[in-house]
């Protein structure tokens, strides 16, 4: 009975203890052996929790996100920005993914349902856009593509509001937009009040837990010039006048660079490379060594020397080394690597998902690349794309720097409302396949599973913009006499002429009249 009980639990054995126990409190002694039975289950169950033989060496600790990165995000963002700098793969991976989620620009329109306003905001906008930096180095789509490479490759990157006086704004939107580095931000800033009002790693939060502002430097604090300067002193400003663009992997504060997993791989790859290219260069120049007794040397370390009897302080390419009494030569046989490629490869492809790039993209190998992997590998990198752009850039950034500018566009007069939403659209990923993407998309579209304004819209394109540009090009072909196999009206699907107008409708006499007025 014993033994069936101790099978039914596991194989917890019912010790002296547990008797001893029963005898006095067996509720106690019950509750016991049931915590002993959970505590083995919940071992058996997952393994990475249980601690022997094979786990010994595997430390872990319970500490919260904003600590971690307190603790080493400086040092993540300098080997980072290190690697980016001097290894070809790091550089690549990053651009990569500036490409994929920035490209030309993700765009916004102004969406209020008014075409007029719409119109107006959207030339408005236009018109800023080209001069919206700061420091007047690019336009606003530049400053998406250096605000992008900024959260990759240093974990976070700042977008500062800077408003401008009327007459700077020369009737335009008095509107500036500034981007700074992670290490504008004072992380030594500290503080715990008991109203609940406190500073953590240079960003203030009220009771609530709500950010209210940033206590920052004006200039960057790695600037060398700033020693000969007054002190870089931090200021506070206010949470509404920043943008803070990071990816939020926990529940966090900060970020960290995309590539911090594959950090380890890229270095012991260069180091290795380097190592192996030092190990071969070596070898190579050294071809032979001449070897032997000579009676004047006994118990002396022999010196090599080469024909002219100098002595060999340095290898070079071709060398015939000489040791002094010489009688024999030995010729140098350069050990080979077996498995270097494929050690390689495995390497490449860790660093590659560390970055969250396809190989084929950050190493432009595609010899052990086909159509399906290929299509199959780049619609997983869509995904996560799509997901960085709709749920990171665009509500953290881009939706922060429209509100500014329809804020400060009605306050200078220029728009009669400040409710003014946007619709953004990233540019279109490249197809594969465009033949059949396209068929594809017909297909959806007749099919009633998508509209033709949201395939327009995958594809990058304003519809409302796609249907004004086309009817002013039908009216300018019609003017004209001509049939383009754009125009439904005056060419088939298969590209013949069609014998009447599917618009017109028939009068009273039989005959076709064009629905919008034009000639037959």
């Amino acid at each position: 009975m014993a033994k069936a009980a101790a099978k039914s639990s596991g194989g917890i054995r019912w010790g002296l203890m547990d008797r001893a126990l029963a005898s006095v409190a067996p509720r106690v002694a019950a509750r016991r052996y049931a915590a002993r039975v959970a505590i083995a289950n919940l071992r058996r169950a997952y393994e990475g929790a249980d601690r022997g033989r094979l786990t010994d060496g595997w430390r872990t600790a319970s500490t919260a996100a904003d600590a971690e990165i307190a603790a080493a995000g400086a040092v993540l963002r300098d080997r980072m920005r290190d690697l980016v700098r001097n290894n070809a793969l790091a550089a690549q991976a990053v651009q990569v993914l500036v490409n994929n989620i920035v490209g030309y620009g993700i765009r916004p329109r102004a969406a209020s349902g008014n075409k007029a306003l719409n119109r107006r905001v959207d030339k408005l906008f236009e018109r800023w856009s080209r001069r919206c930096d700061a420091h007047g180095h690019t336009d606003f789509y530049g400053l998406q593509v250096l605000a992008v490479r900024e959260m990759i490759e240093g974990g976070e990157v700042f977008a500062v509001r800077r408003p401008l006086r009327a007459a700077e704004a020369a009737g335009g939107v008095p509107l500036q937009i500034e981007i700074r580095e992670a290490d504008h931000l004072d992380d030594s800033k500290w503080l715990e009040e008991t109203s609940g009002r406190r500073i953590k790693q240079g960003i203030e939060y009220d009771a609530s837990g709500k950010r209210v502002a940033y206590w920052m430097f004006p200039e960057h604090p790695g600037d060398r010039l700033l020693m000969l300067s007054p002190r870089n002193e931090s200021v506070r400003v206010p949470a509404d006048m920043v943008a803070h663009l990071f990816e939020r992997q926990r529940v966090q504060s900060r970020g960290v660079p995309w590539g911090a997993p594959a950090m380890t791989a890229l270095r012991d790859l260069a180091d290795w490379q380097v190592a192996e290219m030092v190990r071969k260069k070596t070898e190579a120049c050294l071809v032979g060594v001449v070897i032997g007794d000579d009676e004047d040397q006994m118990g002396v370390t022999p010196e090599v020397v080469d024909s002219s009897d100098r002595r060999i302080e340095r290898f070079e390419p071709g060398l015939i080394a000489y040791a002094r009494g010489g009688k024999d030569i030995k010729f140098h046989q350069p050990a080979s690597t077996p498995g270097i490629r494929e050690w390689n490869l495995v390497q490449m492809h860790i660093i590659a998902a560390g970055f969250r790039v396809p190989y084929a993209l950050m190493t432009g190998d595609l010899s052990q690349a086909n159509f399906s992997s290929s299509r199959a590998g780049l619609n997983e990198f869509r995904r996560m794309v799509e997901q960085v752009q709709w749920q990171t850039v665009i509500p953290m950034l881009l939706d922060r720097i429209w509100g500014w500018f329809i804020e400060a566009a009605y306050t200078a007069g220029l728009i009669p409302t400040a409710d003014v939403p946007a619709e953004w659209s990233p540019p279109r990923f490249e197809s594969v396949n465009p033949w059949q993407d396209a068929q594809a998309d017909l297909l959806e579209v007749r099919a009633g599973f998508v509209s033709a304004p949201e395939m327009a819209a995958k594809r990058g394109y304003d519809w409302r913009a796609v249907l004004e540009e086309q009817a002013e090009y039908l009216r300018e072909a019609g003017r004209l006499g001509l049939a383009v196999v754009s125009d439904p009206r005056r060419v088939t699907e298969q590209g013949f002429a069609q014998q009447k107008d599917p618009l017109a409708v028939e009068d009273d006499a039989g005959e076709g009249t064009p629905r919008d007025g034009g000639e037959e």
